[in-house]
């Protein structure tokens, strides 16, 4: 590529292979595409459908997000969510679920960080009650399932981190499960924990005990004595 040089040369300097590094860096680093809502749409988009069955309804919904991955092929590769879609037979929440979807969507598009969505989903409580799930999980609403659907997403395409619980409490964890198991009665009823279990206020799982005169929570770890 030739470049043609209009004015007189007064001097010169040879710049060293650090600096030529810094500067093709920096070149790279100003062609990286972030998210934003003037992204436009490709013709295909991957994504995962979830279904999210509660006792309130004979219907399932099925919650799918597809997924834009920018800078394809490069160090700089992302992946993130770009559009929400709901389905289901039952008709009676139409008109929330195509609000819904559209606002989640637009968020999507806009960029920046959208994780807040999912506390926040989670947080929205139904006035008539909520419902267990198998296994005991207690969920306050049907958005807040979604909510949940939506964490899970977001924790596979890595913009959310997982919890996890330390080795050393996982096995004080077990130990009590097993010592509580042993000595409580049996019941025919079952459970991935106790049929006494109470629900978690972090976690939000039926699977709270009292051992040793503080109440743990066999799922999260979460303890009253800290």
């Amino acid at each position: 590529m030739n470049k043609k040089i209009s004015q007189k040369i007064v001097g010169y300097k040879v710049a060293t292979e650090e600096q030529v590094q810094e500067a093709a860096t920096k070149e790279a680093e100003s062609n990286i595409i972030q998210m934003h809502e003037k992204v436009s749409r490709p013709e295909e988009l991957a994504g995962s459908t979830y279904k999210i069955k509660t006792p309130m309804s004979d219907h399932a919904l099925y919650l799918t997000i597809n997924d834009i991955i920018l800078n394809q092929g490069t160090d700089h590769e992302l992946r993130r969510p770009f559009e929400v879609f709901i389905n289901s037979k039952n008709m009676d929440h139409f008109q929330w679920i195509v609000a819904l979807t559209r606002v989640l969507s637009a968020v999507f598009r806009k960029g920046g960080d959208c994780t807040f969505l999912v506390e926040e989903m989670k947080a929205v409580f139904d006035p008539q009650g909520g419902y267990f799930k198998p296994g005991g999980k207690f969920m306050p609403s049907l958005v807040a399932e979604i909510g949940w659907a939506i964490e899970d997403h977001l924790q596979k395409i890595g913009m959310l981190k997982a919890p996890e619980i330390p080795e050393h409490q996982q096995k004080i964890m077990d130990d009590k499960r097993a010592e509580f198991e042993g000595a409580a009665a049996p019941t025919g009823e079952v459970s991935d924990f106790p049929p006494t279990a109470e629900v978690c206020k972090k976690c939000s799982v039926k699977a709270v005990i009292l051992m040793d005169g503080c109440m743990t929570c066999l799922n999260c770890g979460d303890s009253k004595c800290g």
